[in-house]
């Protein structure tokens, strides 16, 4: 089957859509250019087909050329036969075509090679053509140098038979599908490991079939037996039905005791070492492919989160004995300020943290508080509570408080792009400023960071980082794509990730903005250095020129598409800024109508949506979550109550939940709706604002169980599937899952985001540096003479600093 007919079978589209999306590919085009505005030719293939269309099409690119090496190799050996020919043109799998190449692998010379040089193939063949006979008698013409006596003899021509068995295409292939799907892997405890691998708890007596184990279990067992806790079994199930299944596709009688003996030999010594090898390979293949499909999921939805938008923001980087780091941003995000208090232990200054905070309030005009939700997050947002209602005492207006998972901040404080950007300021303080501006825009600001410094995957470790790099910039692209870019206002990472902007050309980009001034025009772009004809068309539409004269080049309409507006513009008998946004004519226009050779249904479809909101932005409206007043930690906790909070994290087993006690809750799987959920991004993403209910608390190892479903009785929800001896695999994580490590998820977020690992099988806090620190006590920040008391001195201060005035 040709590559484009096996690619469209797969996704169940049309050939002709897939051949065009591959000339389309072959041709240069970027996938999110293709998926915007290439749909008559793909038939309307979003960006994920495409991606998969892309990389399918690399996968059997490889396979063919994997074939033709293959194909050489053994012509050059004599042995292709038109029938071998024909068997490998016909693979379609590495693995197949793999296993019918290995019998003519150049490989060291085995007893089996041995064995036939010495004219032992002709022993193997008469003991499976006489069954009957004595094995001793057959051998006794045979003894020579190498093999001395009758025992050797039959030793030799074992291995011939054997040999046959492992260089059987079909029949390894059969073994392998029969071990995958019927097969069970079992995990034990290393002995003496029981303490030192606590972590690992779940799976110490843990048994479940290989066909259902989930991604994130596969990858906590590989992990827990490459830390030398968990020694894990392949079990293939009964012995007797492979033996069986091999003495069946080689016609061996098994009456006779050689024969069976070498089956036997054959299934445990060969093929259960190599199957195994294969099911492992496949077991890691596919959680892999699960980690990375859950670590893109969330990444898009990280990266499409609300924007604040252009709003005044003062962002905090909590901290205990090095302060309270502060950045304001202007509604463009300039920094126009900055400032470090020290309101927590050991200093305690908490009174003049909330004077200096107000102040920077008052003279900036600050209307959100980003609160980075690293270790002292809660005392700071604490802290930014009173501080925003001081100013709304003295007649201001009140700033809103928001946490903000500051995940990567770190990283980015210390990297050469922060370096350019900020060369004269502190590395603590860059990331109070990546603080307020992710708040502003998530996208725009998270671009800068490396996207495995986000937080947001699972295993991500421990899974192929060249596959993870490609899929997660795919993401990215996608993502910064399908929101549109003003090329006025974009930083140099931002204009990276525009289809067709290669990052030469992004600097281009911003040193043409700085030494010219604001583009005017979407066709003043082609003046730029190296932006190309090429890059021109892939680029314009996603690059948006806000108050442009003509409207259109701040709308997703891209320039080729132009003359299609003006024939629509025509027709209505309205100029085109008087056609932007008028709902009434446009909703009875028929696309049809306007439609041609070059720009059919689906794109003038799009054409009249962009028309009536030019520039829509498809991010969801900016909200936050309330915390519920005194409850700060996990005792304050009470099963049944109904708290509202923000979903860091979705793995495949649940979500976890920030309700703001330092520790997140896991909503399992079984928890989140009256319904059969497969996968939980079907129900809740990542930054989104949620009720849950309270249906267990344990203190002792800082595990919340919560539910979305409302209704529940505490007890009755969260735990998760058990596996075939009773072991919870993966219920009750209370963590944020940023790198799920050991017995289910152990939060492991490198660079300055929350770390949470979660031990033995629960959710045992253990935050180190950039995380939430539940050690060395719970330090409000304040004493009883620091609290202010209704009129008092700090509200003059801040009447001072400008307020009420």
């Amino acid at each position: 089957m040709a590559p484009a007919a096996l690619i469209a079978a797969e996704l169940g589209v049309a050939v002709s859509n897939v051949e065009a999306a591959l000339a389309l590919l072959a041709e240069g085009n970027t996938v999110p250019f293709i998926a915007r505005y290439r749909k008559e030719a793909t038939g309307g293939l979003d960006d994920t087909q495409l991606r998969t269309i892309e990389e399918r099409a690399t996968y059997l690119r490889e396979l063919e050329e994997r074939k033709q090496t293959i194909l050489a190799a053994i012509e050059e050996q004599g042995k292709l036969t038109e029938q071998l020919r024909a068997q490998i043109l016909a693979c379609e799998t590495k693995a197949r075509l793999e296993d019918i190449y290995l019998p003519y692998k150049k490989r060291r010379k085995t007893k089996a090679d041995i064995a036939r040089e010495a004219g032992l193939e002709e022993v193997t063949d008469a003991l499976i053509a006489h069954p009957e006979a004595d094995p001793a008698k057959l051998a006794t013409g045979h003894v020579s140098e190498g093999f001395p006596d009758v025992k050797a003899v039959l030793e030799g021509a074992r291995a011939i038979l054997i040999d046959r068995f492992a260089l059987d295409a079909d029949l390894v292939g059969q073994v392998r599908e029969e071990m995958f799907s019927t097969g069970t892997m079992r995990a034990s405890v290393v002995a003496g490991q029981e303490q030192a691998g606590a972590k690992f708890k779940d799976y110490f007596e843990f048994a479940e079939d290989f066909a259902s184990l989930p991604s994130h279990r596969i990858l906590a067992l590989l992990r827990g037996e490459s830390e030398g806790v968990l020694s894990l079994q392949l079990d293939a199930g009964e012995d007797e039905d492979y033996e069986a299944m091999i003495a069946h596709r080689f016609d061996l009688d098994r009456r006779s005791q050689w024969l069976a003996d070498a089956v036997r030999w054959g299934w445990r010594t060969k093929l259960y070492v190599s199957s195994s090898l294969d099911v492992r390979m496949r077991l890691k293949e596919i959680a892999e492919a699960g980690a990375l499909e859950v670590f893109a999921t969330n990444l898009r939805d990280v990266l499409l989160a609300a924007p604040a938008g252009q709003r005044a923001t003062l962002g905090l980087d909590p901290g205990y004995r090095n302060g309270v780091k502060c950045a304001v941003v202007d509604g463009t995000g300039k920094v126009v300020d900055t400032a470090i208090v020290y309101p927590h232990q050991p200093q305690n200054r908490w009174k003049d943290a909330v004077q200096s905070l107000a102040r920077l309030c008052a003279t900036h005009g600050v209307d959100l508080l980003a609160v980075g939700n690293g270790t002292a997050s809660r005392e700071t947002d604490k802290l930014a509570a009173e501080v925003a209602d001081l100013v709304a005492q003295a007649g201001g207006k009140r700033p809103t408080p928001v946490v903000v998972s500051e995940s990567g901040a770190s990283v980015y404080s210390a990297s050469q792009l922060a370096a350019e950007e900020f060369p004269n300021m502190d590395v603590s303080l860059r990331g109070a400023v990546s603080i307020a501006r992710r708040l502003q825009d998530p996208l725009a600001e998270l671009v800068k960071i490396d996207p495995k410094a986000i937080g947001v995957g699972q295993y991500q470790h421990d899974i192929n980082q060249t596959a993870l790099a490609r899929t997660l910039d795919g993401v990215v692209e996608d993502a910064v794509n399908g929101v549109g870019v003003d090329v006025n206002t974009a930083s140099v990472p931002l204009l990276e990730r525009v289809a067709g902007v290669t990052p030469t050309v992004a600097a281009n980009i911003v040193a043409y903005r700085d030494e010219h001034g604001s583009f005017a025009t979407r066709k003043e772009l082609t003046k730029v250095p190296r932006l190309g004809p090429k890059a021109f068309e892939q680029a314009a539409g996603f690059l948006r020129i806000t108050g442009a004269a003509d409207p259109l080049d701040g709308s997703a309409v891209h320039p080729e598409a132009y003359p299609v507006v003006a024939r629509i513009a025509q027709s209505t008998g309205l100029g085109v800024a008087e056609l932007i946004g008028n709902t009434r004519v446009l909703s009875a226009l028929r696309p049809a109508d306007f439609a041609d050779e070059t720009f059919g249904v689906p794109t003038v479809t799009d054409i009249i949506a962009e028309l009536d909101k030019p520039g829509r932005d498809p991010r969801p409206e900016f909200k936050t979550a309330t915390f519920k007043e005194g409850v700060h930690k996990v005792s304050d906790l009470v099963p049944g109550m109904i708290l509202e909070g923000t979903v860091t994290n979705v793995a495949a087993f649940g979500a976890f939940v920030d309700v703001g006690v330092h520790q997140d809750g896991l909503v399992h799987v079984s928890a989140m709706s009256e319904k059969f959920v497969e996968d939980p991004h079907q129900v809740v993403r990542s930054g989104q604002v949620v009720k849950v209910k309270v249906m267990d608390v344990d203190v002792e190892r800082q595990r919340i169980g919560l539910s979305l479903r409302l209704n529940d009785e505490p007890g009755q929800s969260g735990d998760a599937p058990r596996n075939r001896n009773s072991h919870s695999a993966d219920a009750r994580r209370g963590s944020s899952s940023h790198d799920s490590r050991g017995a289910g998820d152990r939060a492991d977020t490198r660079g300055g985001g929350r770390r949470v690992e979660n031990r033995g099988a629960g959710s045992h806090s253990d935050n180190r540096g950039g995380g939430r620190n539940n050690r060395g006590g719970r330090n409000t920040g304040r004493r009883e003479q620091d609290r202010p008391q209704g009129g008092g001195s700090l509200a003059e201060a801040l009447r001072n600093a400008g307020f009420g005035r």
